[in-house]
């Protein structure tokens, strides 16, 4: 199983002050967490994208450049590019360049976001939603196999023969779906072949079962090798000495970042208790001291049939950079060794 950190470049205010950090010093923190993780031995690092004051991520291909040029060994992915929102041509540019800077370690995540303030930013029309992801990812995958394109669309000029440049250092550029909980998002990575990244941030692994499920149907019917239909997990994880010790430092961010998203969206204020109950035994929240977070990551790889990769969403515990960085260092040194031994892979 592979193990990583995906992060939204998260900017809160100190609990005690009210106070924003400056941007530049938790841009600055965020690449030396990347350092972390590549010296820790973990395998991916993901950037998301968002368009909002809170988060510091609208251009996550320029953070990752900035990480490919101070780390060795780390895989470097989106997580997830918004690709609806996006010119396909631009953003294959984009990742190939950064492939280029990594030599090799570059990937990407492309999904429809689970925020839609980049569609009025951009000038797109959230009525054609599910049309204009369809249509990019069809001229995103075309990109990765042919450097003179032929095509035509609805959302965007066609091309006609003009040579995409520059091209990866890989032969392909490694690219995942991310999904939510639509079933027809799950069905249409099956169908394509391509792999999943699940985005689980509440509830319990065995209800995103069934979705899975679908995926690999969608995918066997499509004639697709079972073995490259891999199954990743996006999560909300930390790891602390102890599981009081994790908890005490990932709420207080986690509630803050919880509570103004819901007044938008009509939720009611988050507790501890909930919080708590995400991060026990049943919930989907990989919260605690490594031997209790590597149990839950094995749990979750079985309630799902079997998933390659989980990547750990710990942004929101930005408050405590001293404790970000342990929690990075505990997951790469602590908690991998007993999920790797323990032969997660499917």
């Amino acid at each position: 199983m592979e193990i990583g950190i995906d992060s939204f470049a998260a900017i809160l205010p100190d609990p005690a002050t009210g106070k924003l950090p400056s941007a530049t010093d938790r841009m600055a923190g965020l690449i030396e967490e990347v350092e972390v993780a590549d010296r820790a031995g973990l395998d991916v690092f993901g950037i998301g994208e968002h368009h909002r004051a809170e988060f510091l991520d609208s251009a996550p291909t320029i953070i990752l450049a900035a990480a490919a040029a101070r780390t060795s060994q780390i895989r470097l992915t989106s997580a997830v590019t918004v690709l609806s929102a996006a010119d396909p041509v631009r953003v294959f540019q984009e990742f190939a360049t950064l492939d280029l800077i990594a030599k090799g370690r570059a990937e990407i995540v492309v999904g429809r976001g689970s925020f839609g303030e980049a569609f009025p930013l951009f000038g797109l029309d959230t009525r054609a939603y599910d049309d204009l992801f369809a249509e990019k990812l069809d001229l995103f995958l075309k990109l990765r196999e042919t450097t003179n394109l032929t095509w035509e669309g609805r959302f965007r000029p066609a091309l006609s023969g003009q040579g995409v440049f520059p091209r990866p250092h890989q032969p392909r550029l490694p690219l995942w779906i991310g999904v939510g909980g639509t079933p027809q998002s799950f069905a249409r990575a099956g169908a394509l072949g391509l792999p999943l990244m699940v985005a689980i941030i509440g509830g319990r692994f065995e209800r995103f079962r069934p979705l899975v499920d679908l995926y690999r149907e969608a995918g066997a019917r499509a004639g697709h090798d079972p073995e490259k239909l891999a199954v990743g997990v996006h999560a909300m994880g930390f790891v602390g000495e102890t599981d009081t010790a994790a908890g005490d430092a990932f709420f207080p961010g986690w509630a803050h970042l919880t509570a103004k998203i819901g007044r938008e969206r009509g939720w009611s204020p988050p507790t501890r208790r909930q919080f708590d109950d995400m991060a026990g035994p049943d919930g989907a929240f990989l919260v605690g001291g490594p031997t209790t977070v590597a149990a839950k990551m094995l749990h979750a790889s079985e309630a799902l049939g079997g998933v390659s990769r989980i990547t750990f969403q710990m942004s929101t515990a930005s408050l405590e950079t001293a404790a970000m960085k342990r929690s990075i260092e505990l997951l790469g040194t602590e908690v991998a060794p007993i999920v790797r031994a323990a032969g997660a892979n499917p």
